[in-house]
């Protein structure tokens, strides 16, 4: 099953053709993906070998269209939550791995967890993506059950996606039991020798059982999930390519294509040694990343995490990115325990946008977008086929604006500072004249004043 997801020489064959590609191709390819047509993984290679800056500034107007095409000017906010940093993998990149034994290792508690989800709630988060490393003990999947039906109870979190280590059917299907959101698993490298040198011992070192979890989940009833790389441990185009095959795969086999794709970058972290990680992303090479991913799935979302630079993050929001973290800590507990000594040395990778949501939100306003809190889609059962359809035609765009202004309307209510509140006011009414169905927009402003004289929740 891997080589119909993977194959190394075709991959190998695709690259080398693009080389090739003349100027004019290059140019019709970046059409192609303006009209929000999609781009195969052929014609995304050829706008990889891009380094005249004319057509790497076409590419980015064509990014930029696309995405307000699709997602409109909207910014889906989350925050990931650490639950364990215990694990058996010895990946070379993480500062998870077992061989660190400069890490505080800390599985949180039934009631830490409820005292991190407080804390997160308080800064108006709704939707938490959840993180383990892989332990039989701590991130059994009971434990992770256990772990969800704790955050769900907890207050209003209204949607928890999932990041474990790639597991069998019937775990799976607990997961889909547990109500949760998308399930999450990146291949880190899709280049098996790399993976491989990457991986050296733990379960994780099972490149086919890693690659095809996703057909297990899609199995057990999981229907929107995500895929990722962390760019930095082999040639990017090689990675971005496969990337590309691997949603190919899923969209033709499983029926449904990847709902998000991650694109995290190497950070450095405690006790891993730089010098192993081969193939260190640069930031132009990043910003072309992002924009042809968007031109190749319109239709996906693009996860984007504070591995970024604030300024960084500001830029790739207008290239393709639909959903970005705020005021995130990669370690178990770091929600509460800031000041806490064991903080630096828990976390998986250092994090350098230390912004707090409120001012990670207020900037997005400014730069003319709007924050969105809605997860009104799982829970409206607008998931998988279902979603696929609406995304890739456009017309989620009629559901998601809506949602965007009375979730983000919320959190102005109940959490924005006086001056997010002031940007946050303006933006919703410049985003209301979006709207382009009259009825809709009336009955947005209806539900506006509802939230304003304190309901909550309301959504299409």
């Amino acid at each position: 099953m891997t080589e119909q997801i993977i194959n190394e020489l075709e991959i190998y064959d695709i690259l080398e053709r693009a080389k090739k590609a003349t100027h004019e191709e290059i140019e019709r390819i970046i059409e192609k993906g303006r009209a929000a047509l999609g781009l195969t993984p052929k014609e995304a290679a050829v706008l990889l070998q891009i380094n005249d800056p004319e057509l790497t500034e076409k590419l980015f107007s064509a990014a930029r269209e696309v995405k307000n095409r699709i997602y409109g000017k909207r910014v889906v906010i989350f925050a990931p939550l650490y639950i364990s940093n215990k694990c058996i993998n010895n990946c070379v990149y993480c500062g998870f791995r077992a061989s660190n034994k400069k890490l505080f290792r800390k599985t949180l508690t039934r009631q830490e967890i409820i005292e991190q989800v407080k804390i997160l709630e308080s800064l108006g988060h709704k939707r938490l993506l959840i993180e383990f490393g892989e332990d039989p003990h701590d991130a059994h999947i009971d434990r992770v059950v256990e772990a969800i039906e704790t955050i769900y109870n907890a207050g209003d979190i209204r949607r928890i996606n999932v990041n474990i280590a790639a597991t069998g059917v019937e775990e799976y299907r607990k997961l889909k039991a547990a109500r949760i959101g998308t399930y999450q698993l990146f291949q880190e490298t899709y280049h098996r020798e790399t993976y491989e040198k990457m991986h050296p011992s733990g379960p994780k070192s099972d490149y086919d059982y890693h690659l095809t979890a996703h057909n297990r989940a899609f199995e057990a009833g999981l229907d929107d999930l995500g895929i990722g790389v962390l760019f930095g441990l082999y040639d990017y185009k090689f990675e971005v390519v496969a990337l590309l095959k691997h949603a190919e795969y899923m969209d033709k086999v499983l029926g449904v294509g990847p709902h998000t794709i991650s694109v995290p970058r190497w950070r450095p972290a405690l006790g891993v040694d730089k010098s192993k990680i081969p193939a260190l992303v640069s930031d132009d090479e990043f910003k072309r990343i992002v924009a042809i991913i968007r031109l190749a799935v319109p239709y996906t979302g693009i996860i984007l995490s504070t591995r970024e630079t604030a300024e960084d993050r500001d830029k790739l929001i207008a290239l393709g990115v639909s959903q970005m973290s705020a005021g995130s800590c990669t370690d178990v507990g770091g929600y509460s325990n800031r000041l806490e000594e064991n903080h630096i040395y828990s976390s998986q990778f250092d994090n350098p946008d230390h912004r707090p949501p409120d001012e990670v939100i207020r900037r997005i306003c400014e730069l003319g977008y709007l924050p969105s809190f809605c997860t009104a889609c799982y829970r409206n059962e607008r998931t998988g086929e279902r979603f696929m359809k609406l995304a890739k035609t456009g017309k989620i765009h009629n559901l998601c604006q809506p949602n965007a202004i009375l979730t983000f309307q919320e959190y102005l209510e109940d959490y924005a500072s006086p001056e997010t509140k002031a940007v946050g006011e303006k933006t919703i009414k410049e985003q209301l004249e979006l709207i382009p169905d009259p009825k809709m927009k009336e009955w947005t402003i209806k539900r506006l004043k509802r939230i304003k004289q304190g309901e909550r929740d309301l959504n299409i």
